[in-house]
């Protein structure tokens, strides 16, 4: 009689867990790691003598060391085992800033301008530095928020927009009919350009393919946009955190819709422009 071959391993195969992606660890990544539920940016990954390691960052800054085991984060709500990143080539052409800009190495910033560059919110500004940020320094150009632009009109007037001292003003929901249109509309005179781009909030500015979802949700008349994005999403109701997972996913101005690329390149260049242009 033939004897037969078993396997050594005698778990059930309803019992064995499902394979589950691997997923290089890249910087920027959000994961949520399992045991603790800690959520964060991943920083670097290192090897050590039990094995590799990945460190991530949460809004707060605060960073935490997590051993890099099969199955042991979350990436979107779904278990993934992450792996060292894959090495990369080194670029052949000059190095370029996120914007796309031919990068200047070694380059000092240059004293700030009298003019400014204003944004409507806090995501808004940190979303123009995450790109922009090395062409505005090299530029000498500060960008501020103003938390709402209700008061638009008097706050241009208060800054007293000159030749030697330009102002730009970028604005959410700039479309036709709407409230902002008609503030902006208000603010006239050489030497201040207000422009816009179409979306409700900035968040939207940022290609739903590289936050990893298929679009940006409708979110019924009435209710808080940015809640309303998180509940479509399933993902936890507090908006500071889902903004950090956004801005984590922009590395350069791919990410970025044309519509707020052009805008915000038509400011800089405003802003810049030599007196008497």
């Amino acid at each position: 009689m033939r004897s037969r071959q078993y396997s050594p391993d005698l778990t059930p195969p309803w019992k064995k867990p499902k394979p589950v992606p691997e997923v290089p660890a890249d910087p920027g990544l959000v994961v949520e790691e399992v045991a603790t539920g800690y959520c964060g940016a991943v920083i670097r990954c290192e090897k050590t003598a039990e094995g590799p390691t990945v460190t991530l960052e949460d809004r707060l800054g605060k960073q935490r060391v997590f051993p890099m085991v099969p199955r042991g984060f979350l990436l979107e709500g779904r278990a993934v085992t992450l792996v060292r990143p894959r090495s990369r080539p080194e670029p052949s052409g000059p190095a370029r800033t996120a914007s796309g800009s031919i990068a200047v190495p070694g380059a000092r910033a240059r004293v700030a301008r009298a003019g400014r560059i204003y944004v409507e919110g806090r995501h808004d500004a940190e979303l123009v530095e995450r790109v922009w940020g090395d062409d505005l320094r090299i530029e000498g150009v500060v960008v501020e928020y103003l938390e709402g632009i209700d008061d638009l009109p008097a706050i241009v007037e208060a800054f007293a927009p000159g030749p030697d001292a330009r102002l730009g003003v970028l604005v959410d929901h700039l479309v036709p009919g709407s409230k902002e249109s008609r503030i902006a509309a208000a603010v006239t005179g050489a030497h201040a350009l207000v422009v816009g781009h179409p979306y409700i909030d900035v968040w939207q500015a940022v290609k739903p393919s590289s936050v990893g979802i298929a679009a940006w949700p409708e979110v019924p008349r009435g209710q808080d946009w940015k809640t309303g994005v998180c509940r479509a999403l399933g993902w936890p109701e507090n908006t500071g955190a889902a903004w950090q997972r956004i801005l984590s996913r922009v590395r350069s101005y791919k990410d970025l819709e044309p519509a707020l690329l052009g805008r915000v390149e038509e400011l800089i260049d405003f802003v810049t422009a030599p007196e008497g242009e």
